[in-house]
């Protein structure tokens, strides 16, 4: 592993690529492997990239006295690409994070009326995530700036709908595999391509394509038991959105008869965006869309 830890990356974001690979492994047979690590782990790109904010970070972590009864654990070189890609995120865009709360309950009962016709139908698994994005592929159709870049002074709109799924590692560490074109998938074409990068994840078969090309992110912070977050967007993207723990809560419903109280499915939104493409009147109407369209969920949708 330390001998890994030596190899610079020509990829994406410091990546070491097969390309790389290669070559170390042609310069050590030559017996130059020795020496070339060194010459080229100082100028390593990674630290010029990266922003102001993230040189200090480097030098606290490592000078600063530890004493007491303590753990000391290495950052393995995915952490540190996470972290050095969350501090660029956030000296990049001037974050900005609106909430929304909505009513999931026909979402849910439906799923949970389907779901073994679904898999017995299909051989797939029906989650909430496919019908997340679905909703999230119909708002972005209405709000297109949502799906956007920045180049300098440029915007960049995307015409492609990528969505990028933050999915947990075994390791604790986050990926963000992307469904590619998924504004033209049905629900049964989501929830397949959802279910095989969640595998290929957890079984480390990702493939360096898999996790490029993302326009929009979602993170389900709820799957951790969290009922809200602020996410930090994964650039150059310049909006993501996090959904909350589905809870049951006493709700109260207008009716011809008068208000009532009801318990019901509800869950919480965020959506971080970057203040310089997205602003709030944009941020907050694309997240009113979303919630809108999990609240009209169809009960009786058939599969």
């Amino acid at each position: 592993m330390a001998e890994l830890e030596t190899i610079p990356g020509t990829g994406n974001e410091g990546r070491v690529t097969k390309k790389d690979m290669l070559q170390y492994i042609e310069a050590r047979k030559s017996g130059a492997a020795a020496a070339a690590p060194a010459q080229t782990a100082a100028p390593t790109p990674t630290p010029a990239a990266a922003p102001s904010p993230a040189a200090p970070a480097k030098p606290a972590s490592s000078t600063a006295p530890v004493s007491g009864n303590v753990e000391i654990i290495e950052m393995d070189r995915m952490r540190k690409l996470i972290a050095e890609h969350m501090v660029r995120s956030k000296a990049t865009s001037p974050h900005v994070t609106s909430f929304m709360e909505a009513d999931v309950t026909n979402l849910v009962n439906w799923r949970q009326k389907v779901k073994g016709e679904f898999e017995k139908k299909y051989g797939e698994k029906i989650t909430f995530t496919p019908i997340f994005i679905e909703a999230i592929v119909n708002c972005i159709r209405r709000f297109p700036m949502i799906n956007a870049s920045l180049d300098g002074d440029r915007i960049i709109v995307k015409k492609d709908i990528n969505i990028g799924m933050a999915t947990a590692l075994p390791s604790g560490n986050l990926i963000v595999p992307v469904i590619k074109h998924a504004d033209t998938r049905n629900l049964l074409g989501l929830s397949k391509e959802v279910n095989w990068l969640a595998h290929a994840a957890r079984q480390n078969k990702l493939k360096a394509d898999d996790t490029q090309g993302g326009t929009f992110t979602l993170t389900n912070v709820g799957t951790f038991g969290s009922l809200m977050g602020t996410p930090i967007i994964n650039q150059p993207q310049v909006a993501i959105l996090a959904v909350g723990a589905i809870k049951k809560r006493p709700v109260v419903l207008e009716t011809d008869s008068g208000d009532v109280i009801a318990i019901r499915q509800m869950m919480y939104l965020s959506l971080s965006y970057d203040h310089r493409i997205v602003d709030g009147s944009l941020g907050a109407s694309f997240l009113t869309a979303v919630a809108q369209e999990l609240e009209a969920f169809d009960p009786n949708r058939t599969i």
